[in-house]
């Protein structure tokens, strides 16, 4: 399995998951353009994309859904809650949406699918676990760790986890009150701190990638985030990386690959 992330951060999301020739898009949170330059880069084009998988319907994780979807037409995969907004928000999407249930796997393209719960600040927010060639799972926009999330990334070759923010840099910074409280709530974002143990943790476990994502322009950066997560995991054999917020990030996932820091 092969992984390439177009843009990890508050201001978009979308990444390519590839293995032979099947290849799924998780969030389309940037421009179509920006989406079909990646995928010029991995010698791909939309009609070699089988689908895309939604985790909510904040913007910066759906922006380039309608104009994906009028000039491509790709199945779009969400659970019935954020189907339900989508089709409020873009009623055009329609003919593309596939529900799916939370906690069941599902077949798309050689892939199995099981997607599950993140606690984020909406009616609905999900994480993906994806076998196919290895194990790849992700799960941002989430306040807190639960037992849903920690039991579905558990074991996985390769995580993505949000690493938001440094605490400081939000308590200090020039965010008002409200937004702040927001981001520190257990349905807000998930801090360095945070996103270190559970990093922790899934190493003790099997994984052998991490990949810190999602991280805030204002309130966090790439050293402040590795640094952090690092340090809990010094004695743990593991490859970290930090996804750009622009992209340009492209790993193989792997079973039992055995990497260091």
């Amino acid at each position: 399995m092969r992984l390439s992330i177009f843009a990890s951060g508050s201001s978009g999301n979308c990444l390519l998951l590839s293995s032979g020739d099947s290849h799924i898009l998780i969030d389309a949170g940037i421009s179509m353009r920006r989406i079909q330059a990646g995928l010029r880069e991995a010698a791909l084009d939309f009609h070699d994309v089988s689908g895309v998988l939604i985790t909510h319907e904040h913007s910066d994780h759906i922006s380039g859904l309608k104009t994906l979807c009028k000039h491509h037409a790709l199945p779009v995969y969400a659970p019935h809650t954020i189907a339900n907004r989508l089709r409020g928000m873009l009623p055009e999407l329609e003919p593309c949406l596939r529900i799916i249930r939370v906690g069941e796997a599902f077949a798309l393209a050689g892939f199995k699918v099981t997607a599950f719960h993140t606690p984020h600040d909406t009616d609905e927010s999900v994480g993906y676990r994806v076998e196919g060639g290895g194990c790849f799972a992700m799960a941002t926009d989430m306040g807190h760790v639960t037992d849903e999330v920690r039991d579905a990334l558990t074991g996985a070759d390769t995580v993505l986890i949000e690493a938001n923010h440094d605490v400081d840099m939000l308590s200090y910074g020039p965010y008002p009150i409200y937004l702040k409280r927001r981001i520190l709530s257990d349905r807000g974002h998930l801090s360095n701190e945070n996103c270190g143990k559970l990093a922790r943790y899934l190493c003790q476990h099997g994984t052998r990638q991490i990949i810190l994502g999602h991280l805030s322009k204002e309130n966090n950066r790439p050293d402040i985030a590795l640094s952090a997560v690092r340090q809990q995991l010094m004695d743990l054999p593991v490859e970290l990386h930090c996804a750009p917020p622009a992209g340009g990030l492209t790993l193989t996932v792997e079973d039992a690959c055995r990497c260091c820091l």
